[in-house]
């Protein structure tokens, strides 16, 4: 509005907000009782707001963003595309953007460092692991993570329906985190998130998460064995003719708080999923593109899925677009006359969009040109050096650390691992606290979770630890004096 001031912008455009917005995964009372905070502009690994405020984007804005915001091969990608074709359906129609990424997404996908006895597909060739290509030959592009998911469950199921045999059952894992679709919902483990929809969702069989510091199984990392995975061989023994999938999140379960599996676990579960054939789901979604040091988390471990679910840092953070990724024998089993009805039924509006496909192709370039994962041992390193004097925190119960991932474990009582009451909200009130200091981060109940973009450099992480560390103090210090009905809003 003409004349407006700065801060009467700001106040208008919280008010309409307030007055009219739903917010995900928000609490809204908390949220229409506060200030909202108005971010308008970002540049390279700041957010800024309606006041001109400079905030580090400890989140990668939801674990999206990579290379910063408002960098200039993305920006220029994204307009170039616009001269050409903004969207076009993607149901019986192709486009360039599209067809080019599938064969990026092909070539990039990973392979197994192990022989296995899977039938191999027409384009394997002999030699070592390194120099095969993966058996991932098949994209189906979405929009979401969440849709990324729903689209492997239903291929999954498919798959085995098509073959003759029915298998309605998957296998997931406690705290699991796959989207907010009901299919996505079923195969998740989280009851803050999960339970109200329980009703909806299809029965599932679930193995313990391999949640260290809380072991669901009462044991010791140093003497547990990994049984936390080994529960996939009673699941599969008694029920594997019924499992089409075991579904999981590689190497980090995301949304459950940043829980880092051991080393060796992700292995032995696909190797257990193998020996039954059963179909491996990996959800990348999270950790995918950079986020553990590597380009894919199934890299650390050799692992090559049957199914690969991508999401979120696939367009660099700038559109939202998915992909999943098939082995050619579970597309070939889709392969049929109309009338035989074994097409895959799915698919939005906006599918395989060319903008998205366009940034995606750009974001990828970026990767190569800018040598992004060579760069990050370095910046993995130094977050974890500016970590380390948290470690000694009276309210820090752990830190978990996998790449440039983070979790910060926040509890009342480190040598009975007591957490806070509910009602006092730390987490969110850390969160609440980080912004005066220059920084967003977001919680996961208590578990302070920091995911900068992959660009931020070593100055700005240490940066961004130092407003966190900062905030933790500020906010455990008064978290006791804190009533119920002063609990935090973030």
């Amino acid at each position: 509005m003409t004349g407006e001031s700065a801060a009467d912008r700001t106040k208008r455009l919280a008010a309409l907000d307030q007055a009219h917005i739903w917010h995900p995964f928000t609490p809204m009372q908390g949220w229409m009782e506060d200030d909202p905070l108005i971010i308008e502009r970002g540049e390279g690994c700041e957010l800024i707001d309606t006041d001109g405020n400079r905030y580090l984007d400890g989140v990668s804005s939801l674990w999206v963003n990579v290379h910063g915001h408002g960098h200039p091969a993305l920006d220029a990608a994204i307009t170039a595309q616009l001269g050409r074709l903004a969207h076009s359906t993607f149901l019986g129609l192709t486009h360039p953007a599209a067809i080019e990424l599938a064969a990026r997404l092909v070539a990039l996908a990973p392979v197994s460092h192990v022989p296995d006895d899977r039938p191999a597909s027409t384009d394997d060739t002999p030699g070592p692991a390194s120099a095969r290509r993966s058996r991932l030959e098949r994209v189906f592009f979405s929009e979401n993570g969440a849709a990324s998911v729903e689209v492997a469950l239903k291929m999954a199921y498919s798959y085995w329906r098509h073959k003759g045999e029915e298998r309605p059952t998957f296998v997931r894992l406690e705290n699991a985190y796959h989207g907010d679709t009901i299919g996505a919902v079923s195969v998740g483990g989280i009851d803050r998130f999960h339970e109200t929809y329980r009703p909806l969702l299809f029965a599932t069989a679930s193995i313990p998460s391999p949640y260290c510091y809380r072991c669901p199984l009462d044991l010791s990392p140093a003497d547990c064995g990994l049984r936390c995975a080994d529960a996939l061989e009673d699941v599969l023994a008694r029920e594997g003719d019924r499992v089409a999938a075991v579904v999981i999140e590689p190497l980090v379960q995301g949304a459950a708080g940043i829980i880092t599996a051991p080393d060796g676990h992700l292995r032995r579960v696909a190797d257990i999923a193998r020996r039954h054939g059963v179909l491996l789901v990996v959800d990348e979604v999270a950790t995918g593109f950079g986020r553990t040091g590597k380009m894919f988390a199934c890299e650390h471990e050799g692992i090559e899925p049957d199914i690969l679910c991508l999401a979120k840092g696939l367009t660099g953070g700038y559109l939202p677009l998915s992909a999943t990724l098939a082995t050619s024998e579970i597309f070939d089993a889709f392969l049929a006359r109309p009338e035989e009805h074994r097409t895959l039924y799915h698919g939005h509006s906006y599918s395989g969009n060319p903008l998205c496909c366009a940034v995606a192709m750009a974001n990828l370039d970026v990767f190569e040109n800018e040598q992004t994962i060579a760069s990050l041992p370095a910046k993995i390193d130094a977050l974890a050096g500016a970590l380390k004097p948290l470690t000694d925190h009276p309210h820090v119960g752990e830190i978990r650390q996998r790449g440039l991932m983070v979790g910060i474990e926040l509890v009342a009582d480190r040598s009975t691992k007591e957490p806070f009451p509910e009602h006092l909200q730390v987490g969110a009130e850390v969160a609440k606290a980080t912004r005066p200091r220059g920084a967003i981060v977001r919680p996961l109940g208590d578990v302070v979770v920091l995911m900068p973009p992959l660009a931020m450099t070593e100055e700005e992480l240490a940066r961004l630890v130092a407003a966190t560390a900062t905030a933790i103090d500020e906010a455990t210090a008064a978290a006791p004096h804190r009533s119920p009905a002063e609990g935090g809003r973030g």
